[in-house]
């Protein structure tokens, strides 16, 4: 019996010598990516937080002058989270329907090769084109004005795209080990999307729905010019113009003095922190619906 010893040989000092070359780039690649992210945090809250109060959350700008101190942006949170709201109920179930299609019925045929070619050009739509397109149509053609729901058909138009391929990148992800042993015991194909592929594939389809939201919740151009502005509260958002707090930042920043830049900087903080909350509940509900929950 003849017993082979394997000696380790040592690392060179060139190899090592690259090793440490190549470990400082990344890092210094890093903290190029990270100071900029940093440093506009930092910018945004040190500023923002000079008027973050309750007086800011929760009254609007009606009757406040251009140079008066006070008001505040309720009515702008308020038409950002109907807008967004809206624009996420309409873009998620034909985003859905359409990446469902393109994974489990398409098949590489003619129709799913041209629904990926438009969305792929919808992906680059600049967004001040999305809001040309509803002001065209909704606004000046079909005359129904300028409302906070025609702001949210052009945010809409701006999320479809990064739904579609989040969720298709997530469906393609589950095995077909799944969907076959479903199919072996006589589940109807539909039925095994329902209750195999997309539960499966949940968690990395919130994902990118929150993805799509935080593309679209800072959006400027198309909500100028399809929603207007307004310093008063309006909570219809089918009807008559609605502020939204990209729209306010926007206002408040163009005017020259500094109360107005003020509210300006806290709107802009506001806005992050309704993007993080509304990350910090989709990761609840996808730990929650995780399916090593069993939920």
């Amino acid at each position: 019996m003849t017993t082979t010893i394997h000696v380790l040989q040592p690392v060179s000092m060139g190899r090592r010598v690259k090793n440490r070359i190549v470990q400082g780039l990344v890092w210094l690649a890093f903290a190029i990516a990270v100071v900029p992210l940093v440093s506009v945090i930092w910018l945004v809250v040190t500023n923002g937080l000079k008027r973050f109060d309750l007086e800011f959350l929760t009254h609007s700008m009606r009757n406040i002058g251009p140079r008066d101190a006070g008001g505040g942006a309720y009515h702008a949170i308020l038409g950002t989270l109907e807008q967004v709201g809206l624009a996420t109920l309409i873009s998620v179930p034909i985003g859905l329907l359409t990446a469902i299609y393109l994974v489990e019925y398409g098949s590489g045929g003619r129709l799913a090769r041209s629904i990926s070619f438009f969305v792929d050009v919808m992906t680059g739509i600049p967004s001040v084109v999305a809001g040309l397109f509803v002001l065209a149509f909704w606004v000046l053609i079909l005359g129904l004005g300028y409302s906070g729901f025609a702001g949210a058909i052009a945010l809409s138009i701006l999320m479809l795209p990064t739904v579609v391929r989040s969720a298709e990148e997530m469906l393609r992800l589950v095995p077909n080990e799944l969907r076959e042993a479903s199919y072996a015991l006589g589940v109807p194909k539909w039925k095994t999307i329902m209750r195999v592929v997309l539960p499966t594939a949940f968690t990395g389809i919130i994902t990118g729905v929150m993805l799509a939201i935080a593309r679209v919740a800072g959006e400027t151009a198309p909500l100028l010019l399809t929603v207007f502005i307004t310093d008063s509260i309006n909570s219809d958002p089918f009807d008559g113009p609605q502020m939204g707090l990209p729209l306010y930042v926007f206002d408040q920043a163009q005017r020259p003095n500094i109360t107005a830049t003020d509210r300006a900087w806290t709107g802009a903080l506001t806005l992050i922190l309704i993007v993080m909350l509304l990350n910090l509940v989709a990761r609840l509900i996808s730990w929650w619906r995780a399916p090593a929950k069993g939920r």
